[in-house]
């Protein structure tokens, strides 16, 4: 019966350690993912974020967070290099919930090479249509003569000569 005892002790002791180790874990993740490191972040971007940081604190003395997933490494423009997309829906503000975002959604900025465009969006995606990289995004109903509620989307390909976005609305018949 000793042994047996002594062998339950040691169950707890380690049930007690795996506790300790998950609670440190997560402790570790959500602070990571309040702080992401913006040390490579491009300089226009980074004043993005500092503007936004500004504007929280200027919000009822507000705590900014930059949330896992704010800052994207894609290629946009097709030249199979990586380029940066900031999304403000990654944006935090503890005394503000829509400080960043409204009913049309979110900006995101687009950085390729020097020239950073910016797009309020509700979503985004890239996809590969015949030679060209296509930026998708979920834009506000009004955008195709609608309201809110009403479904549009907008298709964007970088022109590299012309250093520009193209997009157009297309004729239906």
């Amino acid at each position: 019966m000793g042994s047996q005892l002594a062998g339950n002790v040691n169950r707890a002791g380690a049930g007690w350690w795996a506790v300790a180790l998950c609670a440190l874990f997560v402790a570790f993740y959500t602070a990571s993912a309040h702080a992401q490191d913006l040390s490579e972040l491009p300089f226009p971007l980074l004043e993005k974020v500092e503007a936004a940081r500004q504007a929280c604190s200027d919000f009822e003395s507000g705590q900014f967070a930059l949330e896992l997933g704010a800052v994207h490494r894609i290629d946009l423009d097709g030249d199979i290099q990586r380029d940066w997309v900031l999304d403000e829906a990654g944006f935090a503000c503890s005394t503000a919930v829509s400080l960043y975002c409204g009913t049309g959604g979110c900006m995101s900025h687009f950085l390729i090479e020097d020239r950073m465009f910016s797009l309020l969006n509700q979503g985004w995606d890239m996809a590969n249509i015949g030679p060209f990289r296509v930026l998708l995004a979920d834009v506000h109903g009004s955008q195709c003569d609608g309201n809110n509620p009403t479904p549009c989307v907008v298709a964007s390909v970088w022109d590299a000569d012309e250093m520009v976005w193209r997009s157009t609305g297309a004729e239906w018949e």
